[in-house]
């Protein structure tokens, strides 16, 4: 009987040793389900360089998926109050490039210095302001942002997205 009761204490053993590691396991399965993909983490900050911005030309990079426009605008154009900002005496303005209308993304015309959905013939300003007449209901987004230096960080809220939110 004493063989007998060394088997059943290995057998037990074995599937308590089994069921632990199956357990340990399972649990690491689940908390990685409920982090969040690196490319979340990795998208919620961008920083752009704006030093080497060109007047008049529309840079575009990507932030969080969507396109994100950055303009360093012509000297000697108009502040558009809630949309523009300053960075050493020039005018900068950045937005979310997708037409409020239908979710499209407009293209930009260096002649015209605006923007212009082809889908639906919306029109922007330079700004992302849409213009009236046109199907676009509100104007393009201002992503949160915060400038340091000569360089955007795009995801964090800095005084100069503040200030346009509250014009």
């Amino acid at each position: 009987m004493s063989d007998n009761v060394k088997r059943r204490d290995f057998l037990g053993m074995a599937l308590g040793g089994v069921a632990a590691v199956g357990a340990v396991a399972s649990l690491y399965a689940v908390k990685r389900t409920w982090d969040p993909l690196p490319s979340v983490v990795s998208a919620g900050f961008t920083t752009v360089d704006l030093s080497g911005l060109q007047e008049g030309h529309l840079s575009t990079v990507e932030w969080r998926g969507k396109p994100v426009y950055i303009l360093k605008k012509q000297s000697g154009s108009q502040k558009v109050e809630g949309r523009d900002f300053e960075i050493n005496g020039a005018l900068y303005t950045v937005g979310i490039q997708i037409c409020t209308h239908l979710g499209c993304i407009p293209g930009f015309d260096e002649k015209t210095q605006g923007f212009l959905c082809a889908c639906h013939g919306g029109r922007f300003n330079a700004s992302g302001v849409n213009q009236p007449g046109t199907p676009p209901p509100r104007p393009m987004e201002i992503p949160p942002f915060k400038i340091d230096g000569m360089k955007m960080v795009l995801g964090e809220e800095g005084a100069e997205y503040q200030a346009l939110k509250k014009a």
